[in-house]
C-alpha cells in the first residue's frame, strides 16, 4: 500500500510539469515568429504595410458605408472606372455630374488617402456623389499605391489622369478651366504636390515632369488632413510614428525618404510659391497632423498671400474630432465642414 501510494503520489509531480512544458514551447514559438517578423520588417516594409492597409482598409469601407447614409437622391450621370491610362485598375477613376447637367460644369478631382499605402476611389466615392448633387462634376482618382509602386509613380499618374480630364472634358461634363484639386490624407499631400506642380515651373523642374493644367485652369484646392512637411512627420514617436515612417518606407521604396529627394520633393510647404491656388483646409483637433502639418501649411500659405479659408477646431474642443473627421458625416462637426466645403466651391468657381 504505502509503495503503491507513493508511486502515485510521484507520478504527480509529472504530470503538473507537463503543461509548462507545453507553454515553454509555445513561448518559444512566439519568442522565435516576433523575432523573423521583426528580422523581415528590418528589411523590407511589406509585412508591416500589409498589416496597416489591413487596418485602413476595414475603417474606409466602415467610414465610406456611413458616408453612404447621407448622399442625397438627386440623380446623377454616372461613369464608373473610366480608365486614364493602361495599368488597369490603378488608374482608373469614377466620375460624377448631375443627371440634369447641360453642359460642363467646374470639376473637383479628389485624390483619396490611405498613408500613401491603401485605399481607393470608391472610399471617396459617397462624398463625391453628395458635391455632385450640389452642381458639380466630381471625380475619384485612382492611383498605385506602395509598396507595389513606389515614388513618384503616383504623381506622374494623376498627372496623366488630368491631362486626360482635360483632353476628354466635353465627354466627361468638365470645365477645363475650372478644376478644383482635393484630396484627404495622403490624398491632401498628393493634391497639393499636383496644385505645386501646376503653378511652380521650378518645382515641375525639380521633379522633371510636364504638368497635365496650366496654373489658370486649377482655381482652388481643398486640402482635409494632410501632410506637407516630411521632416516634421519624421520626428514624430509612438505608434503613429511607426505607422506612418513605415508607410513611407513602402511608398519610397528606401528607408532613408525622410534625407533624400522622395522628403524634400514631398514637403510641399517648402515649394509652394504665391501663385498656389486659393485654398480651403482643414483637420480635426483630436488629430496630430493638423497641429504639425495642416496649420503650418495653412500659415505658411497666408504669409504668401494666397487666399486661405481654414476650418480648424479649439484645442478643448469636445468632442475631439479625429483623422479624417470630415468623412464621419453622422458628426455635426463634419457637416459644418461639409457645408463650408460647399460654400467654399460656390464661391470660388462660376456656373
Amino acid at each position: 500500500m504505502n509503495s503503491s501510494a507513493h508511486a502515485e503520489e510521484s507520478e504527480h509531480p509529472k504530470k503538473a510539469r507537463r503543461p509548462w512544458r507545453r507553454t515553454k514551447i509555445t513561448v518559444g514559438l512566439l519568442v522565435a515568429v516576433t523575432a523573423v517578423i521583426a528580422t523581415v520588417g528590418a528589411i523590407t516594409p511589406w509585412p508591416s504595410a500589409m498589416l496597416i492597409r489591413a487596418v485602413f482598409t476595414k475603417g474606409g469601407d466602415e467610414t465610406a458605408a456611413e458616408m453612404d447614409r447621407h448622399v442625397p437622391d438627386t440623380k446623377l450621370t454616372e461613369q464608373l472606372d473610366v480608365a486614364y491610362a493602361d495599368d488597369g485598375a490603378d488608374t482608373t477613376m469614377d466620375v460624377f455630374t448631375p443627371a440634369s447637367s447641360t453642359g460642363p460644369l467646374p470639376t473637383v478631382v479628389w485624390i483619396h488617402g490611405g498613408a500613401w499605402i491603401s485605399g481607393e476611389k470608391e472610399n471617396v466615392d459617397p462624398y463625391l456623389r453628395i458635391l455632385a448633387g450640389e452642381g458639380y462634376t466630381t471625380i475619384a482618382v485612382n492611383y498605385t499605391i506602395g509598396p507595389e509602386g513606389v515614388y513618384p509613380l503616383a504623381v506622374h499618374q494623376i498627372n496623366d489622369a488630368l491631362a486626360y480630364i482635360d483632353e476628354h472634358a466635353d465627354d466627361l461634363g468638365v470645365d477645363p478651366n475650372q478644376i478644383v484639386l482635393a484630396g484627404d490624407s495622403a490624398g491632401g499631400q498628393l493634391a497639393s504636390q499636383m496644385a505645386t506642380l501646376m503653378t511652380s515651373p521650378d518645382y515641375a523642374e525639380i521633379l522633371d515632369i510636364t504638368p497635365a493644367l496650366t496654373k489658370d485652369q486649377v482655381v482652388a484646392t481643398v486640402l482635409n488632413c494632410g501632410v506637407y512637411d516630411l521632416a516634421a512627420l519624421a520626428r514624430l514617436d509612438g505608434i503613429a510614428g511607426w505607422g506612418l515612417k513605415t508607410s513611407m518606407w513602402a511608398y519610397s521604396g528606401t528607408k532613408t525618404w525622410a534625407e533624400d529627394s522622395t522628403g524634400s520633393t514631398m514637403s510641399t510647404i517648402d515649394w509652394v510659391t504665391a501663385d498656389f491656388p486659393t485654398t480651403y483646409i482643414s483637420g480635426g483637433n483630436g488629430d496630430g497632423l493638423t497641429w504639425l502639418q495642416s496649420i503650418p501649411m495653412a500659415k505658411r500659405l497666408d504669409e504668401l498671400g494666397v487666399d486661405v479659408t481654414t476650418l480648424f477646431w479649439p484645442a478643448p474642443h469636445e468632442p475631439k474630432l479625429p483623422h479624417e473627421y470630415q468623412f464621419h458625416l453622422d458628426l455635426p462637426d463634419a457637416q459644418t465642414a461639409l457645408q463650408k466645403t460647399i460654400d467654399f466651391l460656390n464661391t470660388h468657381t462660376t456656373r
